[in-house]
């Protein structure tokens, strides 16, 4: 993929929705793009984790955590296998942990911010649906971009 400037992007493409969170970059990989699959979660990372574990095939996971800032969805393991398995990156509507490893780990990540404690693995949560958090709704198969200025979603690629 070329190089990623969601400011450009925007520039050059109006209707390029952005999402209104102050997301963090926590990747070893700070610009990064891709289809959209999405996960609805709340403070409960199994399909997460069953998603890292498919053929990402340069895609982007999307996980509407809805905000919440006590559980991690995403840590140094399952960060390491989305990486293995060629996802692109992660978008997270909540945190993460592990953010040593997970920056030293060829992937992208953007959220909220971090905790140490862990979810329960309860096998709840919604996959493949629309998810909106920031002001923008993400539907399967939209296009998102993120960089260092934030995260852009368009229904069709603009790369």
């Amino acid at each position: 993929m070329s190089r990623i400037s969601t400011p450009d992007l925007t520039d050059e493409h109006p209707g390029a929705r952005a999402i209104e969170l102050q997301l963090r970059n926590f990747g070893g990989v700070k610009q990064f793009g891709g289809a959209a699959v999405t996960i609805k979660c709340h403070e409960d990372n199994s399909l997460v984790k069953a998603c890292v574990a498919e053929p990402g095939e340069g895609r982007v996971i999307v996980v509407d955590g809805g905000g919440s800032l006590r559980r991690a969805l995403l840590g140094d393991m399952l960060a390491e296998e989305a990486a293995r398995n060629g996802w692109a990156g992660l978008v997270i509507h909540g945190v993460i942990r592990d953010v040593d490893e997970i920056g030293a780990t060829a992937l992208g990540v953007q959220a909220l911010g971090t905790t140490p404690l862990k979810t329960e693995k309860l096998g709840m949560g919604q996959r493949d649906i629309a998810v909106s958090f920031g002001g923008v709704t993400i539907n399967p198969g939209d296009y998102v971009y993120a960089d260092n200025n934030g995260v852009i979603v368009s229904a069709q690629p603009l790369l």
